[in-house]
């Protein structure tokens, strides 16, 4: 499994538009768009998991630097920042 952090995203994005776009790459556990505790807006991150490593590594390829909705995002694996 593999856990990919998306930036720069419209705020339009939903969760399941993710689970979408990655999908075409691989078989993928969970995709959450990142929304602001008071206002429920998307906060323009999400974060994706992958089921297998290497198709998380091919969609981070291809998608980093593409266009959703007319953004140029950014696709890096994720850092585990731990317990908050």
């Amino acid at each position: 499994m593999i856990k990919l952090f998306v930036a720069q995203l419209d705020y339009g994005v939903t969760s399941e538009s993710l689970e979408t776009t990655f999908g075409e790459y691989g078989n993928v556990s969970s995709a959450h768009v990142v929304t602001d505790r008071e206002t429920g807006r998307s906060r323009g991150f999400a974060f994706v998991e992958m089921e297998n490593h290497e198709d998380g590594e091919h969609a981070m390829r291809e998608l980093d630097g593409s266009e959703l909705r007319g953004r140029t995002i950014v696709v890096k694996q994720a850092e585990d920042r731990g317990q908050r």
